[in-house]
């Protein structure tokens, strides 16, 4: 038998884990970070979504066309799950980017850590945080390069 709450406390700590790697993500070899946070982690949690939609979806009241309809949706214990699992899987996707995106742009992690916590704990807050952040840093190399120029 299926057990929401056990799948639950077993997903949340593998995105703990996730979230664990890239915060440690300076200290650890690139391919591995994004190997376990940015692929092997996110797959697992994905897997485990497909898996529960296929087995409840079909059963499960409610959609996606109006607010109701979504309440109604989460109602189900494993449907609320599944979208649990969503937020899980791209929210650490989204880390991951974060992370990558700053090494590749040389950015201080120092700068990059409160973003990562967050895109942990308000997923698309901490996208926007890095957002302004890469824009900020942008300006202001275009600004240092006019102010360069004779």
């Amino acid at each position: 038998m299926f057990a929401p709450h056990a799948a639950f406390e077993i997903a949340n700590m593998l995105a703990l884990a996730g979230w664990t790697t890239l915060c440690l993500s300076r200290l650890l070899p690139r391919r591995a970070v994004a190997l376990v946070a940015g692929a092997l982690l996110p797959a697992l949690l994905s897997l485990a979504y497909c898996a529960i939609v296929l087995a409840f979806w079909s059963g499960a009241p409610g959609g996606f066309g109006s607010l109701p309809e979504v309440m109604a949706l989460f109602t189900v214990p494993e449907i609320a799950l599944a979208g649990w699992l969503h937020y899980l899987a791209f929210d650490l996707l989204v880390g991951a980017a974060i992370v990558r995106s700053a090494r590749d742009e040389a950015i201080a992690f120092a700068l990059v850590l409160p973003c990562l916590v967050l895109a942990f704990l308000f997923g698309p807050a901490g996208f926007l945080a890095f957002a302004a952040l890469r824009w900020t840093r942008a300006a202001a190399r275009a600004a240092a390069l006019q102010e360069s120029r004779p």
